[in-house]
């Protein structure tokens, strides 16, 4: 009898986890979404931005000037 309730309870907390890990993949593929589709904005493409570190640091070796980093998760919104 003990038993059979272990070998339940271990398949709930297998169904659990499992749940979880959907849960945590839809939401991280929604944020994705999101973020695309924020860099996909005018003001963001016209305006000679760049969400690329290396790209960055290329332009700012090359103009002789700073790096101007910004970070947020407006996306997530």
């Amino acid at each position: 009898m003990i038993r059979s309730i272990g070998i339940a309870l271990s398949g709930l907390l297998v169904a659990g986890a499992a749940a979880v890990g959907f849960a945590q993949d839809s939401a991280q593929a929604d944020l994705q979404a999101k973020y695309e589709a924020k860099v996909a904005e005018a003001w963001f493409t016209d305006n000679g931005f760049t969400d690329d570190y290396d790209v960055a640091r290329q332009r700012s070796k090359e103009l002789g000037k700073p790096i101007f980093t910004y970070f947020t998760r407006s996306y997530s919104f």
